[in-house]
């Protein structure tokens, strides 16, 4: 793995570059609140995937090979990690009675939570194996660890009210029984209050928080670079809520998705354990990630769910 000093100036030229995208997309494309058709969606995801391909030709160029693959790898595995999330979407949406036109606006504002969730997250954890080297060790047994549980069969059971930061909220904050237009405060009587869509944001921020315990140490084992990690999850995270309106209607299809992620998680987490003695080349490493996720989407596909396991 290849560690390099990138400049501030460079940090803040990418930090510019996604504000600006975050901006564009929020302030100008997506001003007007609407429900986003599949059409849109994939088109949102060609865009947003063909940034990320040239971002990655310009790593090539500029830091290297090594460098563009790890890119690659990182986003992947970030990629293909959200779409998990996508389902936890869908369970928190339907749970508040969310509807379609105000998901975009929720996504983007947890989204952006997330960047900076990843960054503080990111930074701590190369810090951490700077220092202690061991601690590679102890994030390849969590990914394992994971990974196993993953594969495990477990019920979809979502209760958001259980979740410790909202039972704070609606202690500390009173909160309106109806959703009042995309807004998430709405001041009555001279009072301030929070709005069901506030709530919901909060358990999407939630939710983001546990996936990226789980996808950080993933990318750590791929790159040590704060950069490249960061730019890789960034991109993944940019295109999430594209992702997320482009398969919410067809993530029940793929029923074999979670077992590619569980083996994706218990590979890279046997890859730091064993990195002490053997180190696996990063294109191995894309290649077994490509591989693994090509698989359990190609047997989602051949081998359906019956009518009667649905």
């Amino acid at each position: 793995m290849i560690h390099h000093d990138i400049s501030w100036s460079v940090w803040a030229g990418f930090l510019v570059f996604l504000t600006v995208m975050l901006a564009l997309d929020l302030g100008v494309l997506n001003r007007k609140a609407h429900e986003v058709r599949l059409k849109e969606a994939l088109l949102w995801c060609a865009g947003w995937f063909s940034l990320a391909v040239i971002f990655m030709g310009i790593v090539w160029g500029w830091l290297g090979k090594q460098s563009a693959l790890e890119f690659a790898t990182g986003y992947l595995i970030e990629l293909s990690l959200s779409v998990d999330n996508v389902f936890v979407f869908i369970l928190i949406f339907t749970y508040f009675s969310v509807p379609p036109k105000y998901h975009h606006r929720i996504l983007f504002w947890g989204i952006l939570g997330a960047v900076v969730m990843r960054l503080v997250f990111i930074v701590a954890g190369v810090r951490l194996i700077e220092h202690f080297e061991w601690m590679i060790y102890v994030f390849g047994a969590f990914l394992i660890y994971t990974g196993v549980k993953m594969a495990l069969p477990k019920k979809h059971e979502l209760n958001p009210m259980n979740n410790p930061v909202i039972r704070f909220v609606r202690r500390h904050l009173p909160v309106t029984k109806q959703i009042d237009g995309p807004h998430f405060f709405v001041r009555r009587y001279n009072k301030l209050y929070a709005t069901p869509l506030f709530l919901v944001l909060i358990v999407i921020e939630s939710s983001d928080l546990i996936f990226a315990i789980d996808s950080i140490p993933a990318i750590i084992a791929i790159s040590k670079d704060p950069f490249i990690i960061f730019s890789s999850n960034v991109f993944a995270i940019l295109g999430l809520r594209s992702l997320y309106f482009a398969l919410s209607g067809v993530m029940k299809h793929f029923r074999f998705l979670s077992y590619g992620l569980a083996a994706v998680l218990t590979f890279i987490g046997v890859k730091m354990a064993i990195s002490g003695f053997y180190h696996i080349d990063i294109e191995l490493s894309l290649g077994i990630v490509a591989l693994l996720l090509g698989l359990s989407v190609a047997a989602s596909l051949v081998f359906p769910e019956s009518k009667e396991q649905k």
